[in-house]
């Protein structure tokens, strides 16, 4: 009878190895799945620091062409001044 009993409880703690082999499982696929979901959120950090970098790469090109801009029209005024005066003597 005691060996009955014991292959009974055997027979019962390799069913509950099997379930938490299968949970282990789970719980390895639900660890994938979010190391999964950190890597697509890291590549569109990357993408959107990469537009970030873009857009201000273009802000100082812009900023460039608003000096070269602004120092013609300096010239530009320089000359005017200069004509002027020399029209005018």
């Amino acid at each position: 009878m005691n060996g009955l009993k014991n292959t009974i409880n055997g027979i019962k703690n390799a069913i509950d190895g099997i379930k938490n082999a299968i949970y282990g499982i789970k719980n390895s696929i639900y660890g994938i799945n979010n190391a999964i979901y950190c890597i697509k959120n890291s590549i569109y950090s990357i993408n959107n620091s990469l537009h970030c970098i873009d857009n201000a790469i273009y802000g100082i090109n812009n900023s460039l062409y608003c000096i070269h801009n602004a120092i013609n029209g300096i010239k530009n005024a320089v000359y005017c001044i200069y004509n002027a005066i020399n029209n005018h003597i």
